[in-house]
């Protein structure tokens, strides 16, 4: 069993305990948290359905996100994580929540937020928890590091912990 996987596993065996399941919400990843999830067997108790919405038009019409936010703070932001978060909690009726944007590279970076610029918001039915990472090497590890880290997170925050001590 890999890293990922074992991550899986352990946020499975956490919800089952906690009678609880989760949803995601994705842009970057392009559904790696959900398939991680889901490789998992009897993953169906625990997850509830997992949104990909790349494009910020799509992050609106299925999540809710206000499309003004594009415009003042851009898709990789804080804002629009929380927002894609509640939005797939409201849209599952899941408990638990974990949301993803960024850069994966090779292109799309800017001064301000360059290649390997993610960020993930977790959420509980009465918390919300968001942090920028900047993550490192290509397309295809940045995507990796942020399915790692969005697992890790959710661990911490199903299992009561603050997700960004970890």
């Amino acid at each position: 069993m890999n890293p990922i996987e074992a991550l899986a596993a352990d946020l499975g065996r956490a919800l089952q305990l906690a009678g609880a399941h989760v949803t995601t919400a994705e842009s970057c990843t392009g559904g790696g948290i959900a398939e991680a999830i889901t490789r998992i067997a009897g993953s169906s108790a625990w997850f509830e359905a997992g949104f990909v919405t790349y494009s910020n038009e799509q992050k609106t019409r299925q999540l809710g996100v206000p499309a003004p936010l594009f415009e003042q703070v851009g898709a990789v932001s804080r804002e629009v994580v929380e927002a894609m978060a509640r939005g797939a909690q409201r849209g599952s009726g899941a408990r638990f929540a974990v949301a993803v944007s960024g850069v994966a590279g090779p292109g799309g970076g800017s001064p301000e937020k360059p290649v390997g610029t993610v960020w993930l918001a977790w959420s509980a039915s009465d918390r919300m928890f968001a942090r920028r990472f900047q993550f490192t090497g290509d397309r295809q590890a940045v995507r990796e590091q942020s399915v790692e880290a969005a697992l890790v997170g959710l661990i911490s925050l199903v299992n009561g912990e603050n997700p960004l001590q970890g």
